[in-house]
C-alpha cells in the first residue's frame, strides 16, 4: 500500500506544515483586521471631539492611534512565536505562510496595508537586514494605487447658474451637532473667495461642478471639507477650513491654490483623522489636487504612517535602480550628532546618529532617540519635520561618495557596517529635504531673506504654543521649504517648554563680572536665558531689525514664562496650517 504523501511527491509532514501555514496566515490576517477596526474606531471619535471642542481629547487620540500599530505588531509576533515554538524561524514554513496570507487578503480593501503589516511581523521576528522577498512583501515596482479601481465616495454639486446656491448646497450637507453661527455669512465668504481666485486665473476656469470627499477631515482643532472644482480649464483644489467657535460653526478659511493646500497636507503637521473605507481611493483623489506631493506623504498624512513608510522605501529603491548619482553629504554645516547625506535627485535626507558626540554636546544617544520619538507623537504644528525611522536598511556601497563612506565607517561604526557590496544601517531617519536656513539667507534676495527671518520668529512662537522649545536656535538647525516656510529639524536639544526654567539675565554688579569669559552666576541644568539668543543668530542688520520688530518678545524670559503658565493651565494654543491672510475676518469670527 502506497503512502499518499509518497504518491504526491511530498514530505510526510506536508499536511501538518500546510495546516500550520494556514493557521498562522489566518491569525496574522485577523490581527490586522482587529488593528484596522481599532484604528477606525479611534478615527471616528473626531467628529464628537470637534463638536465638543475637546482638543485635549483630540491630542490623546493622536497619540493613541500612532502607538496602535506597534502595539498590535508586537502582540502578533509574540502570538506567532508562542504558536510555532522552535519552528518560529523556519524559513520554508514562512514562505508557505506568506503565500497563504497573500491569498487571504486579495479581496480586502487597501490590500497593500495587510501586506505591510505582514512584513512588519516577519521583519521583527527574523530581524531581517535589507529585504527578504521570500518572507515579506517588498516589490519596489508595485503601484500602491493600482487597486484603486473605483473612486473615493464624493458628494457632487452641480452649478445650475448660481455659484452661491451651489455653495449653500455644499455647506448645507455638512452635519454636526454644533449649529452654524451664521451660515449666510459663511456662504458669502466661500462664494467671494472662489470668485476672486477664478478671476485671478484670467477667466480660464469655470465652475461646472464641485466634488468633495464625503467624510470630513479632522486635524486638531479644525475640520476640513476637501474637494475640487471641475469645469472648463484645469482641476482646481477647494479646501474649506471649519472652526467651532463655541458660539457656532463657521468657515474659517478657503484654500484653492496648490501651495496653500500642500501646506495643510504637509508632513510637518499631525496626521488627519478621516474615516475612509478605501484609503487608496482618497490618495488618488488628493493626487489630482497635489500632483507634486509624493504618494508616500499622502498615505502618511491620512494616518497610515507605516504604509507611507513602505511607499517611501519603494520610491527610494526605484530611484536607486536607475541612477548614476552618488550619495553625498547634505548641504549645510557638519552636525555634531548626526551624519546627514542625500542622493541629489531625491527630495529626502538620510540621518545617522554618530557613535560619539564632541564637546559641547552632552546629550546621550538614548536621549536623541527619545526626542525623535517625542516629535513623532507630538503635534508638529507645521514646524517640525516628520522623521521616518528605518531599521536594518541596506543600501548599495558603490553609490556612496568616498568621503561620505569614510565618515560613515569612522563615525557611525556602531550603526553602519559593510557587508560585501552593501552598507547595512541598523538605524537611521529619513526626512523631507529642505534648504538650511543659514544657506538660504546667503543666497536669497533681501526681501526673501527678511521674510525668512520673520518666519523663523513665527516658527519659534508656533513651537512654543505646542510646548516645544528647540533648544538650539541657530539658523543651521532650521530649513526652508519650497513654500518658503521655516521648519525646525534638529531635535537633539529639543525639549518641552514646561520643562525649562526661563530666567532673566542677571545684571553684573561690578566691572570684573562683566569681563569674565564664563557666567559669574549659577546656571542650573534647565536654566534658559532668552535675552542671550539674539547674540548667537547670524542674521544681518536688516534681518535682525525685522525679527526684533515682529518677534522681539521671544527674546524675553517673560514671554516664555507666560506661555508656560498658559500651557500648565491646560490651554490649547492653536497653530493654524494656513496663512493668516486666508482667515475669514468678520464679526462672527
Amino acid at each position: 500500500m502506497r503512502s499518499s504523501a509518497t504518491s504526491e511527491g511530498n514530505a510526510p509532514d506536508e499536511g501538518p506544515r500546510h495546516a500550520a501555514a494556514q493557521d498562522c496566515a489566518r491569525r496574522i490576517a485577523e490581527a490586522f483586521v482587529r488593528y484596522n477596526a481599532e484604528f477606525r474606531a479611534i478615527t471616528r471619535r473626531a467628529p464628537l471631539r470637534f463638536d465638543n471642542r475637546d482638543w485635549r481629547g483630540s491630542q490623546h487620540d493622536i497619540v493613541e492611534r500612532i502607538e496602535l500599530y506597534d502595539l498590535f505588531v508586537n502582540h502578533t509576533v509574540e502570538e506567532i512565536r508562542a504558536l510555532l515554538g522552535e519552528r518560529a524561524l523556519d524559513r520554508d514554513l514562512w514562505r508557505r505562510i506568506r503565500a497563504a496570507f497573500a491569498a487571504r487578503v486579495t479581496e480586502l480593501p487597501d490590500a497593500e496595508f495587510p501586506k505591510t503589516y505582514f512584513s512588519s511581523v516577519s521583519r521583527r521576528l527574523f530581524g531581517t537586514i535589507g529585504v527578504a522577498p521570500d518572507i515579506e512583501f517588498v516589490a519596489a515596482d508595485l503601484d500602491p494605487l493600482a487597486n484603486a479601481t473605483s473612486t473615493v465616495v464624493t458628494n457632487t454639486y452641480l452649478n445650475h447658474g448660481s455659484l452661491s446656491l451651489l455653495i449653500e448646497d455644499l455647506l448645507g450637507d455638512v452635519r454636526f451637532r454644533t449649529p452654524w453661527r451664521d451660515l449666510d455669512a459663511s456662504i458669502r465668504h466661500v462664494t467671494t473667495e472662489v470668485q476672486r481666485h477664478l478671476e485671478s486665473l484670467g477667466g480660464t476656469v469655470s465652475v461646472a461642478r464641485i466634488e468633495v470627499i464625503r467624510p470630513v477631515f479632522y486635524q486638531m482643532s479644525r475640520a476640513y471639507i476637501v474637494g475640487r472644482i471641475l469645469g472648463a480649464g484645469p482641476c482646481i483644489p477647494l479646501v474649506l477650513a471649519l472652526k467651532n467657535s463655541g458660539g457656532g460653526m463657521l468657515v474659517d478659511a478657503v484654500m484653492m491654490a496648490e501651495g496653500d493646500v500642500s501646506i495643510v497636507f504637509s508632513v510637518s503637521r499631525s496626521y488627519f483623522h478621516v474615516d475612509l473605507d478605501r484609503v487608496d481611493e482618497a490618495v488618488a483623489f488628493l493626487k489630482t489636487l497635489l500632483p507634486r506631493k509624493p504618494v508616500s506623504e499622502l498615505f502618511t498624512m491620512l494616518g497610515r504612517a507605516k504604509q507611507g513608510k513602505t511607499e517611501r522605501y519603494r520610491e527610494i529603491m526605484r530611484r536607486l535602480e536607475n541612477t548614476a548619482e552618488s550619495f553625498v553629504h547634505a548641504p549645510g554645516e557638519k552636525g555634531l550628532v548626526m551624519v546627514c547625506f542625500m542622493l541629489p535627485s531625491l527630495e529626502v535626507v538620510f540621518k545617522v546618529i554618530r557613535d560619539r558626540f564632541p564637546y559641547p554636546k552632552t546629550v546621550l544617544r538614548e536621549e536623541v532617540l527619545a526626542k525623535y520619538h517625542l516629535v513623532y507623537r507630538h503635534d508638529r504644528a507645521g514646524r517640525l519635520v516628520d522623521a521616518q525611522e528605518f531599521r536594518r536598511l541596506r543600501l548599495p556601497r558603490r553609490l556612496f561618495a568616498p568621503e561620505l563612506l569614510d565618515e560613515l565607517l569612522r563615525e557611525t561604526a556602531l550603526t553602519v557596517r559593510e557587508d560585501g557590496e552593501y552598507l547595512d544601517f541598523d538605524h537611521l531617519y529619513i526626512e523631507r529635504r529642505m534648504i538650511p536656513l543659514n544657506l538660504y539667507l546667503r543666497s536669497a534676495s533681501p526681501a526673501a531673506a527678511e521674510q525668512a527671518a520673520l518666519d523663523y520668529g513665527q516658527c519659534i512662537r508656533d513651537l512654543a504654543n505646542t510646548n516645544i522649545f528647540p533648544g538650539d536656535l541657530l539658523p543651521k538647525n532650521f530649513g526652508v521649504t519650497r513654500h518658503g516656510r521655516v521648519i525646525f529639524y534638529d531635535y537633539d536639544e529639543l525639549c518641552r517648554v514646561t520643562d525649562c526654567h526661563f530666567r532673566d539675565l542677571p545684571r553684573p554688579t561690578n566691572p570684573e563680572d562683566e569681563m569674565r569669559a564664563e557666567a559669574w552666576f549659577y546656571v542650573g541644568e534647565q536654566d534658559v536665558f532668552p535675552e542671550t539668543f539674539i547674540s548667537f543668530l547670524a542674521f544681518d542688520a536688516a534681518q535682525r531689525a525685522a525679527l526684533l520688530r515682529a518677534h522681539g518678545e521671544i527674546f524675553t524670559a517673560a514671554y516664555w514664562r507666560q506661555v508656560q503658565r498658559r500651557l500648565s493651565d491646560g490651554e490649547v494654543l492653536e497653530v493654524l496650517p494656513y496663512h493668516p491672510y486666508r482667515v475669514r475676518v468678520a464679526s462672527s469670527a
